[in-house]
């Protein structure tokens, strides 16, 4: 048995049955595999707000696509698929997602919830976390190179461990982390073109080998803004009047030119006649920005759990996707590997026991209807850290109902998405019963995955100075403060 095949049986616990399906799964015992599996590309970008894009994703909420930032491939490619208007990245953050996407399972089972360095001198101290993927944890790359996929990585992978080719990737960039998205400056914007460019030979030499592929995007975009191409820079200079080193101005052109990268894979699709037998994920990692103000109507953003800071773009485009279709019915991104796998054909008992993760495939084929089961009814966001602002919090969603509990002072807001999703009016106080009963269910699924919490801090003094101390009221969005990158 191979060092992969081990690795998976160790983890899952298979039987003996299914390990000899392991071993019969190679490469080439599936080159001639008489179904026909589809190729999988997943693209990932970094710090894409839910109203990013040039295209709407929600119908009714005009704040959900950007008005000035110009996205004309995400724009087709949503048109050709489906647009998800309740997704979610399973973190406010980075990396927490990343090992997440991987593994199909909550940062809050991983024990990995924040990106950047703890912050010292809060009422409250954050946990110590887990900053690698175990090599005991079984990967998407995994799960789909065992079944015969040819699997790549490129970009930002940030969850170290030895790297992608030690997590189940046959070509990849190595471990790659923010710091290499500022070497690439025009003509090749953090190397957008590049990867698209790569990306391109491994579909074609995997086409020629006669297997599936599945190609890993992590674009490191929205990084380095200020390296987008000086046309583009240029271009939105003009139309925000604030200059090519504005904020607002390099963000919108990094986002044009990561368009643009997305155009090309689509590109290369078509020229390698791939497309109707190819599908194509598109996501964010977390929200935009800092924790302050509103983003696209959203509350929050990057570095908190309100909808600003989770909720995401999520497109899906391939055989069998509705054309210009939606679907309502929450999503989070460790939904993927199980969706990934029932494409591939990988037994659902070959799949990590403790995932939390549930298939989407049926919501996809049935035009955004049904339902998605998973271990656990409920959508539960931890972040037990100090970020942008925000104190120790953490949030449940169930149907349309979404609570958050703040930790320093262990109270509660609760909110319905239905008729308010910019968590505006918080419901706690009139209706107490439902907020009851999610803090409970928010606190037994917490303690179901061993969940880490923030501790009280006996040095702590409230005159003292602290490390990117929050700013404004308890519990709430609070404004953006300076900090390092994470």
């Amino acid at each position: 048995m191979n060092r992969i095949a081990a690795r998976i049986a160790a983890a899952t616990s298979i039987v003996i049955v299914i390990v000899i399906v392991v071993v019969n799964a190679t490469p080439s015992a599936q080159a001639n595999d008489t179904v026909k599996r589809p190729n999988i590309i997943l693209m990932l970008a970094d710090d894409q707000g839910w109203n990013g894009l040039s295209v709407a994703m929600h119908p009714a909420e005009a704040g959900s696509r950007s008005d000035l930032i110009q996205t004309p491939n995400l724009e087709r490619l949503a048109a050709q698929g489906m647009r998800f208007s309740a997704a979610y990245a399973p973190a406010p953050v980075c990396s927490p997602t990343r090992i997440s996407l991987q593994t199909g399972k909550s940062p809050a089972r991983l024990h990995w919830t924040k990106a950047a360095p703890a912050e010292q001198g809060h009422r409250l101290v954050e946990p110590a976390l887990i900053k690698q993927i175990a090599d005991d944890e079984v990967t998407i790359g995994e799960l789909l190179q065992w079944s015969g996929y040819a699997t790549a990585h490129y970009g930002k992978w940030h969850i170290a461990g030895g790297g992608p080719g030690h997590h189940g990737y046959d070509e990849h960039d190595g471990d790659t982390g923010n710091e290499h998205a500022y070497d690439f400056t025009d003509p090749n914007p953090v190397d957008i073109f590049g990867m698209a460019r790569r990306a391109e030979a491994f579909m074609e030499t995997s086409q020629k080998a006669g297997r599936p592929f599945y190609v890993q995007l992590s674009w490191n975009a929205l990084h380095a803004p200020e390296n987008a191409l000086q046309a583009t820079l240029a271009k939105y200079a003009r139309l925000t009047g604030g200059g090519p080193t504005d904020r607002r101005t390099s963000i919108a052109a990094i986002s044009e030119d990561l368009d643009t990268g997305v155009g090309m894979v689509l590109q290369s699709l078509d020229r390698l006649g791939l497309a109707d037998e190819t599908i194509v994920i598109y996501l964010s990692d977390n929200g935009a920005g800092g924790g302050g103000g509103r983003r696209g109507g959203l509350g929050g953003g990057k570095g908190s759990v309100w909808e600003g800071g989770v909720r995401v773009p999520f497109i899906v485009r391939g055989p069998g996707i509705a054309a210009n279709s939606w679907c309502h019915v929450p999503v989070v991104g460790f939904d993927l590997l199980p969706t990934f796998c029932e494409w591939a054909g990988v037994p659902p008992t070959a799949l990590p026991k403790d995932r939390d993760g549930g298939s989407i495939a049926s919501l996809l084929a049935h035009g955004g209807t049904g339902t998605v089961s998973r271990p656990r009814d409920e959508l539960v966001f931890h972040f037990p850290h100090y970020q942008s602002g925000n104190t120790p919090h953490s949030a449940i969603r169930i149907g349309d109902l979404k609570l958050l509990k703040f930790y320093e002072d262990e109270s509660v807001k609760l909110f319905d998405l239905a008729a308010d999703i910019g968590e505006r009016r918080d419901l706690a106080a009139e209706r107490p019963a439902d907020a009851k009963k999610l803090e409970e269910r928010l606190e037994t699924h917490l303690a179901a995955v061993h969940a880490q919490f923030p501790t009280a801090n006996p040095r702590f003094d409230p005159d003292a100075p602290a490390t990117a101390r929050p700013r404004g009221g308890k519990g709430g969005p609070n404004r953006a403060i300076k900090k390092e990158r994470p």
